[in-house]
């Protein structure tokens, strides 16, 4: 029975697009076969996507020092549905900052502590001006997560 990766990821510009489109690629690996993955933008995810999902991977800009508004509601619709029978569940984060993105991390993190979701990996800060290494980060990100998935280590 295959695993499914959930992938939450706001893309609000051509540059945080190609970060969720290398997350997809990442979890689609040609050598990961038994993972199903989802890839939604958070206004069009919902509790009944993470209900149904084996892990978690979130994508979010840093908008004013905080998660984007789109992860925001998505967590708003979605924390009381999903808080007792999703505990333990693991979860990725990378955050698209312009600035230093410390806001954003503590933000989803504490959100993430109240759900009692698993990290298996510190969140990923892409701070500053863009960098095409960006793309190949989250790529990195994504098809650890999916192989872990995979080989049942997460």
């Amino acid at each position: 029975m295959n695993k499914r990766l959930l992938i939450v990821a706001h893309a609000p510009s051509p540059n945080t697009l190609s970060l969720r489109e290398a997350a997809e690629r990442g979890a689609r690996h040609l050598e990961i076969e038994g993972v199903e993955v989802v890839v939604k933008p958070p206004l069009e995810a919902g509790p009944e996507d993470v209900q149904a999902c084996d892990a978690i991977l979130l994508g979010t800009t840093e908008n004013l020092g905080y998660m984007s508004g789109a992860l925001k509601d998505f967590f708003d619709r979605s924390y009381y549905p999903v808080l007792e029978e999703k505990q333990g569940l693991p979860c990725a984060l990378y955050i698209r900052a312009g600035h230093d993105g410390t806001g954003t991390r503590r933000a989803v993190e504490g959100i993430v502590t109240g759900l009692r979701w698993r990290w298996v990996q510190a969140p990923l800060l892409l701070r500053g001006e863009w960098q095409t290494a960006f793309v190949e980060q989250v790529e990195e990100l994504s098809m650890a997560m999916a192989a872990g998935l995979e080989s049942g280590i997460l």
